[in-house]
């Protein structure tokens, strides 16, 4: 096997033969190099003490190595491969835990606990019998075509680890394929058991989705087996179309997994593709039948932005600087789509480049992935359209460097000058100077903006 021909793999069979033990390359790094994906995550499972022999391998190859004692594994980096060491187990598991009870056991042991058949693959590292396949499932055959199917009866595999159920849907999105019937339908059944897993495990399964190259995949998997009403209910809401007098609007699940999809192929920005997510999920809330116009869902734009922190708190997942992105971009994902609709002026502009700062390209990123008409000339008139805004953001940027907006009058300098105490009037002046750049009354300069200060100073009765 050519991808065994890496020094490495001759340091690890030589050290496993000085040590009578048997090691062999086992899952992803085996699938992936029968498929020609690549892959810098290496497992070595051993007959015997796992750590021990990555101790040994270090010591060779000159490298520290990390142990994790209370999970009996061993990692160490080579280049710019990661290779963890764990000695070959066997597993069982409580109704109550995804934690089993793990002892000492052999390769088949080991290749029987995995998750799916293509990830059962082991490569042996013995002498004798070098490179040679290790396949009790036929994965190889799962592989070529491309099922995902569990070495044990799925609905033992799914209940006894329920993350399994994410990772084959994670799988199958990722690698364009299909998970097997009698698989789908464990999912369904064991889908409850997914509440004694943490969120952050599931969140993890879930990025990797959502950064796959067609995240809508996962997503409909997600759907069909019940997971996605467990996980995220509120996209659910999403679904169905609704009519009256002969007017309906469109499946607003689908189409927001559109949207995801198009953002894939322009940007690998995890948050942004987040956003994408979530930019209509205010549209339940919002939507409105109004008679002579049809469907309306005015202020979802607001309301998802709203929600954005009650979502992550539900998912567990950080109120940090990414949560706040994603709120941006889903409160302003219908601003620029508003200005191809009217006259694109100067100080439109300016307030879209005030309010986004340095996140406007990746809003443009987001508009335009949310143009999902079926009719083309309507999609070629709107990206034309998002492309006359794209040119008026650089040249309003080049002329007025609103981007990074910063007032020229700060709160100290009105203070000094008329020898006040902090308070509302000085929240006043500052306001009344920003609208009055933003709306290009005056220039984004020091002259002009003292000037402005001093005149509503006086209207306010504040005097030097």
């Amino acid at each position: 096997m050519n991808f065994l021909n890496k020094k490495i793999f001759s340091i690890i069979s030589e050290q496993a033969r000085l040590s009578d033990v048997r090691a062999f390359v086992i899952g992803g790094y085996v699938r992936d190099s029968l498929i020609g994906r690549k892959s810098k995550d290496i497992d070595i499972v051993v007959e015997g003490s796992g750590i021990e022999l990555a101790k040994k391998v270090a010591e060779v190859i000159g490298t520290n190595v990390s142990v994790f004692k209370n999970f009996g594994t061993a990692m160490l980096r080579w280049k710019d491969l990661e290779i963890e060491f764990v000695g070959a187990r066997k597993e069982s598991y409580r109704a109550n835990s995804r934690k089993p009870i793990v002892e000492d056991g052999s390769l088949t042991d080991d290749q029987l606990r995995r998750d799916f058949t293509i990830n059962a693959l082991a490569f042996s590292l013995q002498k004798e019998d070098y490179g040679a396949l290790s396949d009790p499932f036929n994965g190889k055959e799962d592989l070529e075509r491309k099922i995902i199917r569990t070495p044990l009866e799925p609905d033992t595999t799914y209940s006894d680890d329920p993350l399994r159920m994410l990772r084959a849907i994670r799988f199958a999105t990722q690698l364009s394929f299909t998970i097997e019937p009698a698989s789908l339908e464990a999912i369904y059944r064991n889908r409850k058991r997914l509440s004694i897993l943490s969120f952050e495990r599931i969140n993890e399964e879930i990025n990797k989705i959502l950064l796959s190259p067609k995240p809508s995949v996962g997503f409909y998997l997600m759907d069909s087996t019940g997971i996605l009403e467990i996980i995220l209910p509120q996209l659910i809401k999403l679904k169905g179309v609704e009519n009256q007098e002969g007017k309906g609007h469109k499946d607003n699940f689908s189409h927001t997994l559109e949207v995801l999809d198009n953002l894939a192929k322009t940007s690998d920005n995890l948050w942004l593709r987040w956003a994408a997510l979530l930019h209509d999920i205010a549209k339940p809330a919002t939507k409105k039948f109004e008679p002579g116009t049809g469907w309306t869902f005015h202020g979802h734009d607001y309301l998802g932005g709203k929600m954005v922190p009650a979502i992550f708190k539900q998912m567990k997942m950080p109120l940090n600087e990414k949560m706040k992105y994603v709120q941006k971009m889903v409160q302003l994902h219908l601003r620029p789509i508003a200005l191809v609709q009217e006259e694109v002026t100067d100080s439109a502009i300016r307030r879209l480049l005030f309010d986004a700062g340095d996140d406007i390209d990746d809003l443009m990123l987001l508009c335009e992935a949310d143009i999902t008409s079926k009719n083309s000339n309507t999609v070629k008139k709107h990206k034309n359209n998002f492309a006359h805004v794209r040119q008026k953001l650089i040249e309003v940027e080049e002329k007025d460097a609103v981007r990074n907006f910063q007032n020229p009058i700060t709160g100290e300098i009105i203070m000094e000058r008329y020898g006040i105490a902090p308070g509302r009037e000085i929240g006043i002046i500052k306001e009344y100077i920003k609208n009055a750049i933003l709306d290009g009354v005056i220039g984004n300069n020091i002259e002009e903006a003292t000037s402005l200060m001093e005149k509503k100073a006086a209207e306010l009765g504040i005097n030097k």
